[in-house]
């Protein structure tokens, strides 16, 4: 008779977690880590009793982080695993209602970004006794949907669990799901309250160590050789190195790839700094928030090689950049290698690119001077950029669309005249080149896509898939507990810090040092630019002060002390309001061995401005001002070229 184990319900997920591994091949050598080694938990009655019971007084090695917001404790699991290359996870649990309801951002942008997140949710009793518990949502129509159900449009995999042998057969799925390549992304299970705590006769052998393997798909030989008669045709190519090349360590096979064919190559945000910048065929960023240089060369390119990307709107600049060129993919997702009407390569990303490397043999792209022309072009832009300062009532930012008082009322308000193009110039000279960066939404993703360089591997972990606010502190923190010998930078904006920073207090207590770089433009700068470059008058795009009783606020801008704020937590904290006191923190900044936060005072429209793509966007039919009319046209002229499909 099969040995079987008597153990509650919450030791049998820590038990079975904590012995999981997976297998990965890289250079012909096998490798096998650790695939759970922590837990992130914030205890409240749905979840303290039960796996909490477990996580505090059964065997077991995981380490157990304390969140401070349970959005920002799974976020920095997503920049974890991140880091780890999905090769590691940090599972995270929550109580019932408001604790695992913070979480479905989070899963949404796990799912989103195809990063593993493993969530464990408090849910109903599954006995119903104390119905309604506290924190449950009734449904009148049906009493076993609850708060949990949510997640379901944005996981990968969902399951309740509503009987203790339930868990076996959802962990086995759990991690099907967490080790696949093509289809990763958040896994939600819903622990009954009561659940937890009971026990069940477990067989032994399935607490037993198990190793997953991590698969590299190889390709079809009939693909590859229809792909390869479509890119010998094209004279020329232009390759994009997506998130897929990241995950799968196929940098240098790119690379090589490139080289023999004399093909450039542009990054997405998810594939930057999977291929060192300096790299002379390696365009930039490319799409909505690329530079003129990938975007000059996308839009005179014949034919597109999408080798692990997922071809968002940001990517083909809404289907428009390159709409009249032929699309090869390479992607480990059927889903994903089928856009864009593409020739579709189901393949691993190096297995893919080596396999149509041998087919095409000596084909060689038609470039002559086009690519260091583009790249000197854009060079002297940077130096433009990283030069651009604050000359009085004569500054013409680099946006220029805007409200007349804007800069002058921000600067007098905060005395800020800091630049934000400049500013990333000089972060980017003084921080090692080995820090790691992690940044998600506002202006500074276009920004960083442009201007900020990664020779270093994997050092730039930005999550663009969803372009969360609030993601960016708690992954510094999850990119921290990865990489504990480098030092890690939050770049995010005002907005993204009153969102969320609760994880600051979470670092601190670990003994993690982070640095905080808020760029304070006063609100949400980047939507304002969208927002009144499609017509609109600003409206709650701006931290300012109501003027009498004026519907819309334009009165004096809020000047908020971020570093007096921060201190009080513990941080070293700075306040930069000139290029030079800048200087001074970032330099002193690496002398510090607590957490760090610059408060940099950013003048509004500062940020980059458009080089050559476009994004379609909601636009008023019924315009009010000239601004909406010259929107509205160049959206019938945009839509009119690019792909319908």
């Amino acid at each position: 008779m099969a040995k079987t184990i008597k153990m509650t319900a919450g030791e049998a997920v820590v038990r079975y977690l904590d012995n999981q591994y997976v297998l990965f091949e890289k250079d012909g050598v096998m490798t096998e880590t650790k695939f759970v080694e922590g837990f992130f938990t914030i205890f409240g009655h749905g979840c303290v009793l039960g796996v909490g019971e477990a996580l505090s007084q059964a065997e077991h090695s995981l380490k157990v982080y304390q969140g401070r917001n349970e959005q920002g404790m799974a976020q920095a699991a997503i920049a974890y695993a991140k880091m780890y290359n999905r090769r590691k996870i940090l599972p995270c649990i929550s109580s019932i209602g408001p604790g695992s309801a913070n979480m479905v951002t989070a899963a949404a942008t796990a799912t989103v970004n195809n990063i593993p997140l493993l969530l464990f949710m408090g849910d109903a009793f599954a006995s119903r006794q104390p119905d309604p518990v506290l924190q449950q949502v009734e449904q009148l129509y049906n009493p076993t949907v609850t708060t949990a159900d949510a997640f379901k449009a944005v996981s990968r995999y969902f399951d309740k669990i509503t009987r203790p042998e339930m868990i076996m057969s959802s962990l086995t799925n759990a991690m099907r799901v967490l080790t696949d390549p093509a289809h990763t992304g958040a896994v939600a299970l819903a622990l009954a309250q009561d659940v937890q705590g009971e026990s069940y006769d477990y067989p032994a052998e399935f607490f037993r160590k198990r190793t997953h393997l991590i698969s590299r798909a190889k390709p079809d030989d009939y693909a590859i050789k229809i792909a390869a008669k479509a890119i010998r045709k094209a004279k020329k190519p232009l390759l994009i190195v997506g998130g897929g090349v990241r995950y799968s360590e196929a940098g240098k096979e790119v690379v090589a790839f490139c080289e023999k064919h004399n093909i450039p190559f542009a990054e997405t945000q998810a594939g930057k700094s999977s291929i060192p910048s300096s790299h002379p065929l390696n365009l930039g960023g490319i799409g909505v928030t690329g530079n003129g240089c990938a975007n000059g060369l996308a839009a005179q390119s014949d034919l597109i090689i999408g080798v692990g990307t997922r071809f968002t709107d940001f990517t083909s600049s809404s289907k428009w950049l390159y709409s009249g060129a032929n699309v090869v993919t390479i992607n480990a997702s059927s889903f994903h290698a089928n856009k864009l009407d593409a020739i579709p390569i189901v393949a691993d990303a190096r297995e893919g690119i080596l396999a149509l490397n041998t087919r095409l043999k000596d084909y060689q792209a038609i470039y002559n001077e086009e690519i260091q022309a583009a790249k000197k072009a854009w060079d002297k832009e940077y130096t433009r950029l990283a030069s651009v300062r604050y000359t009085g009532k004569d500054f013409v930012p680099e946006n220029k669309v805007r409200m007349d008082d804007a800069l002058e009322k921000f600067r007098e308000a905060t005395g800020g005249e800091i630049c934000q193009t400049a500013a990333l110039a000089l972060i980017r000279s003084l921080i090692p080149s080995s820090a790691v960066v992690v940044a998600a939404a506002g202006s500074l993703p276009g920004c960083m896509q442009r201007m900020w360089t990664t020779d270093e591997l994997y050092s730039y972990n930005m999550e663009y898939g969803y372009s969360c606010m609030g993601y960016e502190i708690a992954g510094a923190f999850g990119s921290k507990l990865a990489c504990p010998d480098k030092e890690v930078y939050a770049l995010c904006g005002d907005g993204s810090y009153n969102m969320l920073h609760s994880e600051m207090l979470t670092a601190l207590q670990e003994g993690k040092k982070i640095n905080v770089l808020l760029f304070d433009n006063a609100s949400f700068g980047c939507i304002n630019n969208l927002q009144m470059g499609q017509g609109v008058d600003a409206l709650c795009t701006e931290a300012r002060y109501r003027d009498g009783e004026k519907p819309i606020r334009d009165g004096n801008f809020m000047n908020i002390d971020y570093a007096l704020s921060a201190k009080g937590y513990g941080y070293v904290t700075y306040t930069a309001k000139t290029m030079e006191e800048l200087e001074f923190a970032l330099k002193d900044a690496l002398q510090q061995t607590k957490p760090t936060l610059i408060d940099i005072k950013v003048l509004p429209k500062t940020m980059t401005d458009g080089y050559g793509g476009w994004w379609n966007v909601g636009c008023s039919t019924l315009p009010r001002t000239d601004r909406g009319r010259n929107a509205l046209k160049e959206r019938k002229e945009k839509l009119s070229e690019a792909r319908k499909y």
